[in-house]
């Protein structure tokens, strides 16, 4: 659900988690978009346990797991569902990992798949990290 409190000049109101703790850095989990298309655009989500904020330890596919748990939850609470994603962007610390990933991958999204982007990148102690924009 939209925030109450979004400013009314922009074109966009963030998604927030109620009872979750805030983003540690300055962005929103979410944003959703009106006047550009009704899109929604989720932040970048790793395998964080949302009750605590505690990032959870695993191998890449708990942590996948997790992370895609994640982005559905501020998918949902934004009005949209993992169906309406058309995007995916997904950081992997170990590029060995693909494989791993696209098999837990399509335990969630089957075909046709969205489009997606796979990035080796230094994640900091985390093996994923996935962001996605969903059309509404």
């Amino acid at each position: 659900m939209p925030h109450a409190d979004a400013p009314s000049d922009r074109p966009w109101t963030p998604v927030v988690l109620p009872n979750l703790p805030a983003p540690a850095g300055a962005y929103s989990p979410g944003v959703r978009t009106a006047n550009m298309g009704s899109l929604l655009f989720v932040s970048g989500q790793t395998p964080r346990d949302q009750a605590t904020g505690d990032i959870v330890e695993g191998d890449v596919e708990a942590q996948t797991r997790l992370t895609l748990a994640n982005m559905e939850r501020i998918l949902i609470a934004g009005g949209a569902t993992l169906a309406n994603v058309v995007s995916i962007t997904v950081y992997l610390a170990d590029e060995n990992d693909w494989g791993t990933f696209d098999r837990v991958y399509r335990t969630v999204f089957s075909a046709p798949y969205p489009a997606r982007a796979v990035v080796g990148a230094s994640l900091r102690g985390i093996r994923v990290e996935i962001s996605a924009i969903a059309a509404l």
